[in-house]
């Protein structure tokens, strides 16, 4: 049996997809994957044993410049390459206008939730297979409803499994010190923690003698990690690096502390101590999930989980102190707590 996982991005989404195919793969002897995946995000698929192909698309770069990718042949090439298979399924894990279009131009039988399940509503008239899938659960848990209602075996009650135990991960010399990783970036500005917090939190890791390394996936994001490293000896701010190489650091990390962003998720799922501060997010629906996973929830807020990339409200302010995106609902978070946080993970 040869399936086709629609499921483009984000990061984060992507790796709470995995246990589901460590599910199907032991209750479907010799089922094979292919993944379609945006390009920003491709690498993630490949860790799993268990997806031989990814067909890669560039959906943002695509839509910033429509004309631009048909004349250069990239959206042609994209057509043929996803419909050069007949899949016995193709099951929309994203469930979105746009991850549902992806699987009506592929060959064979598109499967996803019914109306009350979708992500965007509509997206269920592109499926010839519909189930009700429960919404307001942990997205590790639908995933793996999802795919266990549509390839019809009973989903184990087990805890989610990612598949990456057994991959041999890129060794990153960047310090001979042991070392802890902080995700200081986020996609939304209401993700953020206060530098201050990051501050207090690498100070306390040079008293216990540990380096702290900050990535970032921006150059607005790398000028914050390094104002947040400033003056700081342990505090050292990457160079770019690939998911993959990013995963091998965080693999040989002595654990990680993150906004709710993507590297929260892939630190989980390998097994590492990983604390992820929320806000305007609720970890119940969308939480970092690992067996040494903790999550920290900013308390007494109205805003709280209000889902919002950024702050209206009147006391939000930005990086800069001017009023209109970082709320303050955040910096309640101490980087004490994010350090007690952190110990009780590794004791």
């Amino acid at each position: 049996m040869r399936v086709l996982i629609v499921k483009l991005s984000s990061m984060g989404d992507l790796v709470q997809t995995l246990p589901a195919v460590t599910d199907a793969a032991r209750a479907i002897p010799g089922i094979r994957f292919d993944w379609a995946v945006d390009e920003a995000f491709a690498e993630v698929p490949t860790w799993h044993p268990s997806v031989e192909r990814t067909i890669v698309s560039a959906h943002r770069r695509w839509k910033r410049s429509l004309k631009t990718a048909w004349r250069s042949g990239e959206l042609t090439a994209y057509w043929h390459t996803l419909r050069e298979q007949k899949y016995d399924l193709v099951l929309d894990a994203q469930t979105s206008f746009k991850s549902a279009t992806v699987a009506r131009m592929a060959r064979g039988l598109r499967a996803g939730p019914d109306a009350d399940s979708v992500r965007e509503k509509g997206a269920h008239l592109f499926y010839q297979r519909r189930f009700k899938v429960a919404q307001h659960i942990l997205a590790v848990d639908r995933w793996r409803d999802l795919f266990a209602v549509g390839l019809e075996y009973e989903r184990p009650q087990t805890a989610p499994e990612f598949g990456l135990a057994e991959r041999e991960w890129p060794v990153q010399t960047i310090t001979d010190n042991p070392y802890i990783v902080a995700v200081t970036n986020a996609s939304w500005p209401t993700k953020c923690l206060p530098e201050q917090s990051w501050q207090a939190l690498i100070d306390l890791a040079a008293e216990k003698g540990l380096d702290v390394l900050l990535p970032w996936g921006s150059p607005a994001e790398r000028e914050t990690a390094e104002q947040i490293a400033a003056g700081r000896r342990n505090a050292k701010v990457l160079e770019r690096m690939t998911l993959t190489q990013l995963a091998g650091l965080l693999h040989a990390s002595q654990g990680a502390v993150c906004n709710d962003t993507g590297l929260a998720h892939i630190s989980a799922a390998l097994g590492k101590p990983t604390v992820t501060a929320y806000g305007p997010t609720d970890p119940k629906l969308i939480g970092a999930t690992g067996p040494h996973s903790t999550h920290i929830v900013a308390p007494g807020y109205i805003c709280d989980e209000c889902g919002k990339r950024l702050c209206r409200h009147e006391d939000a302010t930005a990086a800069n102190g001017q009023p209109g995106q970082r709320p303050r609902t955040l910096d309640v978070i101490t980087g004490e707590q994010l350090w007690h946080a952190l110990n009780q993970l590794q004791n």
